[in-house]
């Protein structure tokens, strides 16, 4: 078999690379489209907010599932189905005719993503022995650096040279060629003692967590007060909280919760929930800032944000080296430190008549920080991770981090709507801006605070490793190493 022939760390790390950009990119993407959308329907542009929500619920559902799926089924073969449904799915929404007909489409699509991520970084992971997994998370700043930076700029030249059902149709070829070539060169991991489904864990886990995902992005434009918002929230919530009473009652869970038992994993899991939401929070807001309050246009704005991806891809190859002599430690509380700075900055320096070296310089700042924060983050999780729990733990990471990204999100956008944009006389009103990067700034506060509290210790082989779920390791566990 030609997956025999080829190394794996190459043959997964390029077709997760691929699946994962157009996963990514079609998140960001579409925003620039909707108001076009929402012309051709002949629908109102607030009702196309249930386009992303309808995503987002089907992400939030099946992420829970996809630990599971990719144990008992394969990886490869979970990874390419995931790929298979998101990639037709986008076909599908190309052909769209309507509002409704888009949503339904949009939540195929979220299913397939759902499952694609988590099982994703479980084959990558598996692919790199622990003291090389470093290297890993350097391979995903492609993705999830160039991604959002390039979704405003690609979607705004789409939508005005073309048409808004390319946004979906780019998806295509890259979703064609990723499938090809996993399906050649990737190999199968299975794990054999998987377990039954745990039904009970999915429903509560699903629903519980779309219940959050769906208070959360929907809320600022509803209104927390709204019944709707906040009865979701209580529910959502109420669901994890039995959800996890259930599992950590049962032999064979769907979730294997007992892994936040383990410092190092339960740490950085803490970090890699609040820095998502500072970082994503501030980029869902800049472009907002620079449209509405200094008029221009998506193709400037997507090009004045671009910046941040060149820093993300220099300052990953900068931690990478880095990250040996100075631990994760410091590097995720300089990153964070870091991107606290930059939304301090941007809150105090933007104005209209300020030169535009300065967003400039600042995006490319952000990115250079953030990436230190990001190889450190995702390559120390993992540290203590058996390959037998890669993929548990991979869901669980991509479930905290989703959560993560949509409260920042969720936060900024709540200040701008109880701040305000426009003053009495209808002038655009900075202030709410300036205030949601303050908000910003804290969560990259809190996330430096408790980048301090992760202490690695020397990587663990699997073989060598007693799994979370059994007996405790006793006087062979491993003492920590300086960071």
């Amino acid at each position: 078999m030609l997956a025999d022939r080829v190394s794996q760390k190459i043959a997964v790390s390029v077709a997760f690379v691929m699946a994962m950009f157009v996963s990514i990119l079609d998140v960001t993407i579409i925003n620039v489209a909707l108001p076009t959308v929402a012309g051709d329907f002949g629908v109102v542009p607030s009702q196309t907010g249930s386009v992303n929500v309808g995503f987002l619920v089907a992400l939030a559902v099946f992420i829970p599932a996809s630990g599971w799926l990719g144990d008992r089924f394969g990886t490869k073969r979970i990874f390419m189905v995931a790929l298979t449904i998101f990639t037709i799915a986008s076909a599908l929404c190309a052909s769209a005719q309507n509002l409704e007909q888009l949503v339904g489409f949009r939540i195929l699509q979220g299913i397939g993503g759902g499952m694609l991520t988590p099982v994703g970084m479980a084959m990558l992971f598996r692919a790199f022995p622990p003291d090389e997994r470093v290297r890993a998370p350097r391979i995903l700043v492609l993705p999830t650096a160039v991604a959002p930076a390039l979704g405003p700029v690609l979607g705004g030249l789409l939508v005005q040279h073309a048409s808004w059902r390319w946004v979906f149709l780019v998806n295509l070829p890259v979703g064609a060629i990723a499938l090809a070539f996993a399906w050649l060169f990737v190999a199968d991991h299975k794990e054999e003692d998987a377990g039954r489904f745990d039904v009970t864990g999915f429903l509560l886990a699903g629903a519980g967590f779309a219940g959050v995902m769906y208070a959360l992005s929907e809320g600022a434009s509803h209104g927390w007060s709204n019944p709707q918002i906040w009865l979701t929230a209580l529910i959502g919530a109420g669901l994890l909280a039995v959800m996890i009473a259930v599992e950590l009652r049962l032999r064979e869970p769907m979730l294997r919760l007992r892994l936040y038992a383990e410092p190092l994993f339960r740490s950085s899991i803490v970090v890699a929930t609040l820095a998502p939401a500072g970082f994503l929070g501030l980029l869902f807001l800049y472009p907002l800032f620079l449209q509405d309050g200094f008029g221009f246009s998506p193709m400037k704005t997507g090009l004045l944000t671009f910046p941040e991806a060149l820093g993300v891809m220099l300052g990953s190859q900068v931690a990478g080296r880095l990250y040996a002599r100075f631990g994760p430690r410091r590097l995720m509380m300089f990153g964070q430190l870091t991107v606290m700075a930059t939304n301090v900055a941007l809150m105090a320096s933007l104005s209209p008549g300020r030169a535009l070296v300065v967003p400039v310089a600042l995006m490319f700042l952000l990115g250079y920080g953030m990436s230190h924060t990001f190889v450190s983050m995702q390559a120390v999780a993992f540290n203590h991770i058996s390959r037998a729990e890669t993929g548990q733990a991979s869901m669980i990471f991509n479930a905290q981090r989703q959560l993560g990204a949509a409260t920042g999100v969720a936060v900024v956008t709540t200040v701008l709507a109880t701040i305000g944009t426009t003053t009495s006389t209808g002038a655009v009103d900075l202030d709410g801006y300036r205030f949601g990067f303050v908000a910003a700034a804290g969560f990259s506060l809190l996330a430096a605070i408790a980048a301090s509290w992760v202490r690695p210790g020397a990587p663990t082989e699997p073989e060598e490793r007693v799994a979370l779920t059994g007996p405790p390791a006793g006087d062979e566990a491993l003492s920590a190493v300086g960071d």
